[in-house]
């Protein structure tokens, strides 16, 4: 009976968190995630599954508004959708870009990859092989993904796990969080590689993303289709 009151206790504290999560707009500005909570949610990424567990992503964090501003008039996601000036660019406590990695590291066989494999995941030569066997044949014939656009944006579907991942232990810590997709992808690879030193040959933009505390109630209340229209059971 305990351990069955117990997990009731976590099942509620997920639908809790799910429930309490919500895209938000506009964060309380003079409110700071504390360092340990925002470790928390990094770690969560760190932690992340992803498959052939490669982990073809980097998160890039940027704190000071200077570099934010970067990004202002081509991350229209990241303005709050009302007032440049209130959005999460400008009152988030924390905000990221989510970087994929590109068909250059990604490439079955790639140096990238063997080191990866070797450092890493420090597995033995033979079981290398396997990996290389395994994976090119994933690319080349199981999911046809050969080239680069399709290589990062397979990788960019590992970098999602992540994201939702922080935002969910974000919100089991009651702190707000908002993924951005609202941005001229040209115009953010550029900035990148001029001001950050990201290489648009190794690394692309997936997703930004932003933590802090609501300033407000959310705008509208959550809405999701049934459960039925969301499951089929066979």
């Amino acid at each position: 009976m305990k351990d069955i009151v117990q997990t009731t206790g976590i099942q509620d504290q997920i639908l809790e968190a799910f429930n309490f999560r919500h895209a938000c707009k506009v964060f309380d500005a003079e409110r700071k995630i504390p360092e340990d909570q925002f470790a928390t949610i990094l770690e969560a990424a760190r932690l992340s599954p992803t498959s052939f567990g490669h982990e073809p992503f980097k998160i890039l964090m940027i704190q000071t508004q200077e570099k934010r501003e970067l990004f202002r008039e081509f991350a229209w996601g990241a303005n709050g959708m009302m007032s440049r000036t209130t959005g999460q660019l400008g009152t988030a406590s924390h905000f990221g870009i989510l970087l994929a990695q590109t068909g250059t590291l990604q490439t079955a066989g790639s140096d990238h990859l063997q080191e990866f494999y070797s450092q890493v995941k420090q597995l033995p030569d033979d079981i290398i092989e396997i990996f290389n066997g395994a994976y090119g044949k994933f690319q080349a014939s199981d999911h046809d993904i050969t080239t680069d656009r399709e290589i990062t944006d397979w990788a960019g579907k590992q970098a999602y796990i992540v994201l939702a991942n922080m935002m969910t232990a974000g919100a089991l810590m009651g702190i707000d969080s908002c993924p951005i997709e609202g941005f001229e992808m040209d115009k953010t690879i550029a900035t990148l590689k001029e001001h950050f030193g990201i290489d648009p040959a190794l690394y692309k933009p997936a997703a930004m993303f932003a933590f802090g505390y609501r300033a407000g109630a959310p705008m509208f209340d959550k809405t999701r289709r049934t459960m039925e229209d969301t499951v089929a059971w066979f």
